[in-house]
């Protein structure tokens, strides 16, 4: 069983303004505030050197406990928060108070976390994470459920390109003219819910490719993303799943496995849809 990464160095993209982020990151989305410390702990432990969280999940001081009490170099450490809905028109204090409860003086990437375009305001967002970028408080800056319509309305009124839109993406939903779009502006593509919030871990395909590789069927979904160059943020609240994830990167499929996964695309959205979820996320 393919199960520990720490022999295995994890795959980096370089986004558009030359920072590095691991293409294999670890994910806090829907983990409880009192656990988080230790769940981050966890995978700081089993390697994962690239955590996402946001305003909205509420997990944020934890994350930063858990970087505090692990000993790893602040630097070494790709940390990500998001821009809360309801907190569109005040960004700039929105990203000081996620700093404070992260307790650290900067992060690696800060996403606006919808576009809620109901509310019209994502442009303006967007010009204070600029201001946040060129202060260095925010080392890179992007999106998130950006369709490709709030794509073209934010370039045209921005100077700079996000450095990534992160999308839900997994065997069963691909958007897969939304990330060719993306990639096309260079914007690094970066996949949410990549296991289909655990559903396509059932698929025939993989449960097959599972068995013929001794992997796991997470395994087997994560390695199908990371051949396409995706940026990947998997969640687990189990320590040896933790590590197992991680062995995704040793895993490599043939073309025509590969495929067999592609093929699976249904067009199923596990969740909100961008072009009208308007939720404040307060």
């Amino acid at each position: 069983m393919m199960t520990h990464a720490h022999e295995t160095t994890i795959p980096t993209v370089t986004l558009n303004n030359g920072l590095r982020i691991p293409q294999l990151g670890f994910g806090v989305f829907q983990v409880p505030p009192a656990e988080t410390q230790r769940i981050v702990e966890d995978a700081l432990e089993a390697g994962y050197r690239h955590i996402d969280t946001a305003a909205a999940y509420r997990n944020e001081a934890g994350v930063g406990a858990a970087i505090a009490a692990s000993g790893i170099p602040r630097e070494e450490i790709f940390i990500t928060t998001k821009l809360r809905n309801g907190e569109q028109a005040q960004a700039r204090e929105a990203f000081e108070n996620s700093c404070k409860a992260l307790a650290v003086d900067y992060v690696d990437l800060y996403l606006i976390h919808w576009p809620v375009p109901s509310q019209g305001m994502f442009t303006e967002a967007w010009k204070a994470l600029e201001e946040i970028h060129a202060s260095g408080r925010s080392r890179a800056i992007g999106v998130s459920n950006f369709l490709a319509d709030h794509l073209d309305t934010l370039l045209s009124a921005s100077d700079v390109v996000p450095a990534v839109n992160q999308i839900e993406i997994h065997p069963t939903f691909q958007q897969q003219e939304l990330a060719a779009k993306s990639r096309a502006l260079g914007i690094a593509v970066e996949a949410y819910s990549p296991l289909g919030q655990g559903a396509d871990l059932n698929a025939a395909a993989v449960k097959s490719l599972a068995n013929t590789y001794g992997a796991t069927p997470a395994q087997i979904v994560l390695s199908w993303h990371l051949s396409q160059g995706t940026i990947v943020i998997p969640k687990s609240a189990d320590s040896t799943r933790m590590r197992e994830n991680l062995g995704a990167v040793a895993l490599q499929l043939d073309p025509a496995e590969l495929a067999e996964i592609t093929a699976l695309e249904s067009g199923a959205r596990a969740g909100a849809d961008p072009a009208v979820a308007a939720f404040s996320q307060m």
